[in-house]
């Protein structure tokens, strides 16, 4: 087995069809959009890429079949943000050899001590975490777009590595057509009685002002997160500016409190459903008349949940459940999806599974991010709650 440095277009190629001709006999996989992969390796689209702080691999037996690949690369908007300097590995795939794999986290541990980290989180992405973030561990299902799907032997690798578990992520399920318990709707008419706050839907026509709006909540609800950093107004745009062509204004959400944004519930159809499991790993022109096929048609019946926040002023008031309960009876009236899954909650966010699970969803997937110390007899701590 030798590795190969990732270094020209010919084997980045070859590091993205690693994956696909390792799953092809797996019906559950669904290929991921090859330019989502490459674009994460682009500087000119990904903020966070750094010359000089991201190497990639492929490892090839010794036939010169690409065997397996794995990525290195420090954030460095948030590598010295953690009790030590922390690079991420990423985009691990391998056969079922332990060898094989080892001699992979070998080489991206052996690269983040030479740039002066003392730890290395896995799998992770160079980029924000609703994104090819954790490893999954429980719950094969088809994975959402922009997910990891991994085989179980996976877990082992990592974990007879010496990779803890530095926190869980839980994927959870709910029907659409479920009814919520009573107790849900006396709390949201108990807010909306007091007559502050509102909730609506966003509206492409505004769109500059929700993506404000959007950008205000995040900063709030999510900068005490570990590792997350604030948005600018021209990092939110550029979000919501990518998702217009999927975007379903009956199903993304925002709160408000005498017309100040306090909380947002962004749901779109879940894009693996709608057009990707079909793309084969290119967006072409058929790929994107089959997009707007099955989104005029309705025939993508799963909404993925793709962010929820309320700012800390407004937690623990009965917002969040007002808010699910409005989009619960909207969603009832047009009967446009069957179940919606929810991008992932960790397991350090313990309110925000109260909340999942009050509604009546249920964990569907786990996933589970991973930290390696490199001095080994340093105390090992998890992510601490939120």
């Amino acid at each position: 087995m030798k590795l190969f440095i990732v270094n020209n277009t010919l084997l980045m190629k070859e590091f993205v069809e690693v994956q696909p001709n390792l799953y092809k006999s797996d019906p559950n996989y669904i290929r991921p959009l090859d330019a989502d992969v490459e674009n994460v390796f682009n500087k000119s689209i990904n903020k966070y890429y750094e010359e000089g702080k991201c190497i990639k691999w492929i490892l090839k037996d010794d036939g010169g079949k690409a065997i397996g690949r794995i990525a290195a690369f420090i954030n460095p908007l948030t590598a010295c943000t953690f009790d030590q300097p922390t690079g991420g590995i990423g985009f691990f795939e391998c056969i079922n050899d332990k060898n094989a794999a080892f001699l992979l986290f070998d080489a991206a541990r052996n690269w983040l001590k030479l740039n002066n980290m003392d730890a290395m989180d896995g799998p992770v992405n160079l980029g924000s975490r609703e994104r090819w973030w954790g490893l999954l561990v429980k719950g094969s299902h088809p994975p959402c777009y922009c997910c990891n799907y991994n085989p179980p032997w996976y877990q082992n690798f990592f974990e007879e590595y010496g990779f803890e578990v530095f926190f869980k992520q839980y994927t959870y399920i709910r029907s659409v057509k479920e009814p919520l318990k009573q107790i849900y709707y006396d709390v949201a008419e108990r807010v909306l009685k007091k007559g502050n706050y509102s909730f609506r839907n966003f509206e492409k026509k505004r769109m500059d002002a929700y993506i404000e709006d959007f950008r205000h909540v995040y900063n709030k609800a999510w900068v005490n997160h570990e590792g997350v950093g604030e948005m600018s107004f021209g990092e939110a745009k550029k979000i919501i500016t990518s998702l217009i062509p999927v975007i379903d204004e009956r199903i993304a959400w925002f709160a408000y409190y005498e017309d100040e944004p306090v909380g947002f519930f962004l749901s779109i159809p879940e894009l693996n459903q709608l057009f990707v499991r079909y793309a084969h790993g290119r967006l072409n022109l058929m790929g994107k008349l089959r997009l707007l096929s099955n989104k005029w048609t309705g025939k993508c019946r799963t909404m993925y949940g793709l962010v929820f926040g309320i700012i800390p002023e407004h937690q623990k008031k009965g917002v969040e459940i007002a808010m699910i309960v409005s989009a619960a009876n909207s969603l009832l009236k047009n009967k446009a999806y069957d179940d919606i899954q929810m991008n992932w909650i960790g397991d350090f966010n313990p309110r925000m599974m109260h909340v999942a699970e009050q509604i009546g969803a249920r964990v569907y997937k786990t996933h589970h991010t991973y930290r390696y110390l490199f001095d080994r007899s340093v105390e090992f701590k998890r992510h601490p709650e939120i």
